[in-house]
């Protein structure tokens, strides 16, 4: 088993601090702001180490790297004071766990609900989220995907800022009420799957770079110079994520991880870093299955191929195309990546529903060059679908949700294809009952940052054809408070509507077949066969299709219920009429 390096662990009465510091001669220790400080021993390899039995956990401390500081420790596990701040000595034993007959949920079972914690309640804290879990666990969603909660500037952001890799957001609670949080979805069935960033480095509050090179001028990103995965001292570098991934899998019993931007992760050593990461959990995680998840536009199946086969060894995928094809094809958009869907057919669908993603080397107008790779080795159970997530709304100009971008009956229609297809489906927090709250972007930086950030996010949709208006201020309170879930709305028409519905598909989802035929009988409808179910489906206007005879209806999204509209005349044998976009699943004979 691979012990932890980095920070400060709590054992036998005793604290050890490890420091990773190549480029310093001398790392200094001061506990709880005492003038006194304790000199660390260099180890050989940039490594500085000191036991003491003076700093129990509790105990507040900052590190001085030669004359300059004094810095957070870039391994905390806890920054109660803020990324500025000391940090805490956390004992990550203490907890007492209550999930030892936990199993875990495989692959194919996957239903993930992604939330940001300080956006899912008016509480915005662990503790708040774990209150919900019941609420979850009877939606039908198996799993819970926590946008990052490592600590970041500030009291309020999205989380991809990322200052302190290992230290659990103070302003969603200690670290133990992350632990409590998890404990408990464990309790109710549910996994949880944390978002991470290895990609980049906060803006503001990442100390690390101060430690060691964790940047490289070798390759660039969206962010500035890339992480330093291949240059000189790369090899610190990888061991601190990996160090990291295996520590929120192991210290807080996660069930898995989803990895930002892979394709921002420029390495050209061998092994690639995420092919070490998936080996690194292999060995030295132990429990139930744990699942390494991409967030990756490449359409790359080498990202979920085995290692021994040249593959990374991840297990799954984020895959957009069905989700652009889908905004295309419905609310008409066209610009940016759009453009490569603009003429998309109902065929297009039925591909990208049947092989998992639909580019597969064909050129690409936005990226400029052919993108993807043949899906055929990816399983379906390998891609992650969805119609919104947190960057395909919160990215928007406004944060406006796909319900207020297309009708309700198409909404409906959408919300009918994402649970039933053979993908892995991933729901976005209040998209089962059609909130009307937006996700706005929204951080809380220093004054002379957040001008920054404000300015750019006002520049970056300048020429948004179609919005005219102020983009939402992010340092603004405002843009935070506007994107928070209103949880009177479910239980409100239309809303109530929606959410029977998404309730009806899920408990559905575990009864559909292994066999999956999809076709486009028409330019715009899909047939589906999921034996013992036939699903079909309208996406625009109206549309006749022919079904098993004599297959009675199960579940017609414009019928009572989920709709305040009179339902629909009954179906004649055989036949399935729809007045406008709409979607119905009938049992087959």
């Amino acid at each position: 088993m691979l012990a932890p390096l980095h920070g400060a662990l709590p054992h036998d009465d005793e604290t050890t601090f490890r420091v990773w510091a190549p480029q310093a001669d001398r790392v200094t220790l001061s506990l709880n702001a005492a003038s006194a400080s304790l000199s660390l021993r260099p180890t050989g390899e940039g490594l500085f180490e000191r036991t003491t039995h003076t700093a129990p956990p509790g105990t507040l401390y900052q590190l001085w790297l030669d004359d300059a500081g004094p810095f957070p420790d870039p391994a905390a596990r806890f920054q109660p004071q803020g990324v500025h701040g000391p940090s805490e000595v956390i004992d990550p034993t203490a907890y007492a766990w209550n999930d030892a007959d936990w199993t875990g949920v495989a692959r194919e079972d996957l239903v993930i609900y992604e939330l940001h914690v300080g956006a899912f309640t008016d509480a915005g804290r662990f503790d708040a989220v774990r209150e919900r879990l019941a609420y979850l666990k009877t939606l039908g969603v198996t799993a819970i995907e926590l946008m990052p909660v490592h600590d970041f500037p500030g009291e309020r952001n999205w989380g991809y800022d990322p200052a302190a890799w290992f230290a659990p957001a103070r302003a969603y609670g200690r670290p133990d009420d992350l632990r409590r949080l998890v404990d408990a979805a464990h309790q109710e069935g549910l996994a949880v799957i944390l978002d991470v960033i290895y990609n980049h480095l906060g803006p503001d509050g990442a100390y690390v770079n101060a430690f060691a090179p964790f940047l490289t001028l070798a390759h660039t990103t969206p962010w500035g110079a890339a992480v330093n995965l291949d240059d000189d001292g790369a090899a610190g570098v990888r061991r601190f994520f990996l160090d990291n991934a295996l520590h929120w899998l192991r210290e807080y019993h996660l069930d898995g991880l989803r990895l930002d931007a892979t394709h921002a992760l420029y390495d050209e050593s061998t092994p690639h870093f995420l092919a070490a990461l998936s080996a690194a959990v292999d060995e030295h995680v132990d429990g139930p299955t744990r699942h390494l998840i991409a967030e990756d536009h490449r359409n790359l199946s080498r990202l979920v191929q085995p290692r021994d086969a040249d593959g990374y060894g991840l297990d799954a995928v984020w895959s957009d195309d069905l989700h652009h094809q889908l905004r295309a094809f419905t609310a008409g958009d066209a610009e940016g990546y759009y453009r490569d869907y603009q003429d998309t057919t109902a065929a297009d669908l039925a591909t990208s529903i049947r092989d998992g993603w639909f580019f597969r080397g064909e050129y690409s107008t936005y990226w400029g060059e052919p993108r993807g790779t043949d899906p055929d080795p990816v399983a379906p159970t390998q891609c992650v679908v969805f119609i919104q997530n947190h960057d395909q709304v919160g990215n928007r100009p406004t944060g406006t949700r796909l319900s207020e971008d297309v009708s309700p009956a198409t909404y409906r229609a959408l919300s009918v294809l994402l649970c039933v297809v053979p993908e892995v489906p991933l729901l976005f927090m209040g998209q089962e009952w059609a909130a009307s709250t937006p996700f706005q972007f929204f951080t809380d930086h220093h004054a002379e940052l957040g001008r920054r950030v404000t300015a750019g996010r006002t520049e970056e949709f300048a020429d948004f054809s179609g919005f005219e208006g102020a983009v939402p201020d992010p340092q603004a309170p405002a843009t935070f408070t506007r994107s928070v879930l209103d949880w009177d709305e479910p239980r409100r028409p239309p809303h109530d509507g929606v959410l029977a519905l998404y309730h009806d598909l899920l408990a559905l989802r575990p009864k559909l077949g292994d066999t999956v035929r999809v076709a486009a009988p028409s330019d715009t409808t899909l047939l589906m066969e999921r034996p013992p179910f036939h699903i079909a489906v309208s996406l625009k206007g109206a549309a006749d299709l022919e079904l098993p005879p004599e297959a009675p209806v199960l579940l017609h999204t414009e019928q009572g219920g989920y709709t305040s509209a009179p339902r629909p005349p009954a179906f004649a044998a055989g036949t399935a009429s729809f007045s406008r976009a709409g979607a119905a699943v009938v049992r087959a004979t």
